[in-house]
Parts: structure tokens; sequence; C-alpha cells
């Protein structure tokens, strides 16, 4: 199961658990869950789906999800409540300092790709790259699709300390949800994403033609076109940031 969604799954389980929820007792709507878990609807419903045939809680349509069985602490199989979705969420940090964290991870993840990945690793890299094209007008699904391209790069460096840091670290250093057109409608614009979709593939090329300086390069224009664009709104619109985030 994709690690965001088994993550989310427990972090669920966790909030019915630790906020002493009962049988019949409301969950949350769909945004309130993707709100509460940093993920997308997309990795919510997931998580959900899954929930729903364990028979732990139940969806009604246009109302919300509800608790139907009550899980037991037991459920819980490897959960750690100081690596759960909600602790990470209050690092002392600013996003900014996650930005520039990311930037050196991601980057040299890239490189390492480039000259250790193996041919199924590279064909998953592309998979993700193809799907995430071929998704551009479903923005619920963008943000999964996002995170499995950058996940499958961190397993391309075949170094489980990267791999780890990676699912631990994502749902911070991967904003969520990160294509909203609605909370972010100066900011997802169609040219933004077909520029994600360029850089994407720019990647790719680089990682497959074993380049790992090229593969950083490209790792790090990708990042960095939506650093600033992140800061930049950040920082407020009448910034420096700003008016070179609008003009990438």
């Amino acid at each position: 199961m994709d690690t965001l969604t088994s993550r989310t799954i427990q972090a669920l389980k966790a909030h019915i658990i630790e906020g002493e929820l009962d049988k019949g007792d409301k969950l949350g709507s769909l945004n309130d869950l993707s709100q509460r878990f940093g993920v997308s609807r997309t990795v919510i419903r997931e998580a959900i789906s899954a929930l729903r045939s364990d028979g732990v809680v139940e969806a009604r349509h246009g109302v919300g999800v509800f608790v139907r069985n009550v899980p037991t602490p037991e459920d819980l199989t490897g959960y750690d409540s100081e690596l759960a979705l909600a602790p990470l969420r209050r690092l002392k940090t600013s996003f900014i300092d996650l930005l520039e964290l990311r930037m050196a991870f991601e980057v040299h993840a890239a490189g390492l790709a480039a000259t250790r990945r193996s041919w199924a690793q590279e064909s998953n890299i592309w998979n993700a790259a193809r799907q995430f094209e071929a998704s551009i007008d479903d923005e619920t699904a963008l943000d999964n699709l996002d995170f499995v391209f950058h996940r499958s790069i961190a397993e391309a460096t075949n170094n489980g300390a990267f791999i780890e840091f990676f699912n631990l670290m994502s749902l911070q250093i991967l904003p969520q949800p990160a294509f909203s057109k609605e909370l972010n409608p100066a900011l997802i614009t169609p040219e933004y994403i077909q520029n994600t979709v360029r850089e994407h593939r720019a990647i790719c090329e680089a990682i497959s033609s074993g380049n790992s300086e090229q593969a950083r390069e490209a790792m790090r224009a990708h990042l960095n076109r939506s650093h600033l664009r992140y800061r930049g709104f950040s920082d407020g619109e009448t910034s420096p940031l700003s008016n070179l985030a609008q003009s990438q």
C-alpha cells in the first residue's frame, strides 16, 4: 500500500482513539480531514475506503465520515505517535526552512538516482511522470501523483536512510494540497501545471542519461521555481520574492 495512504490510515485510527470518539460520532468531511492531516483529498479517500472495508468508518454522501466501530490500540500496528502526522506538523520550524531542507535533500537524491537506479526504478519514475501528465485536469489526483513521482526518485537512490527520511518527512516537505486551484487560484494556473510536467520530464531524462549533475540541476530548477512561488505567497504580494515568483 502507498506509504502516505498507510500512514494516513494509522493516523485516522489514532485520531478516533485519542479523540475518544464513539460509534456514530462524526469524523469529519473529506475537506476537514484533508486539512487536519495535511494530505490531499485523494489520499483521504483511499484511507477512508480502506477503513470502510475494515468496518471502522462509514461515509454518508454529502454529510461526512462517521465512526462505525472504534479501533483498539492493538489495531495501531507499528504506529508511533511521535512519528505520526499531527506531531510532524508541529515541528518548531518555519515553512521556508522546510523548503530549504527539501531542496538539499531532493537535489542530492536526484543525483544519486541518476547513477544508482535500476531499470525497474527508472521505469517507475517515468510512469509516475506520465501519470501526472495524464491527470493534469484532475487536481484531486495531482498531489498524490506528485508525491509518487518524488518518492520514486528517493527509492531510486537505493539508500535506505534517504527512503526512510522521505517517508517520514514527506508530509512536511511536500506541501499538501499543492495543486488546488480553489485554494491557490493565483498559483495553480494551467501554465504552472504544464511547467511542472516539463520539469518532471527533464528530471526523468537526466536520470535516464545517468548524468548526476544534470539530474541535480533539473531537480534544482524544478524546486526553485516552486519554492520561489511559495515564498512569494508567504511573504505577501508586495514582496520582491512574490514579484520574482510571478515572473517564473
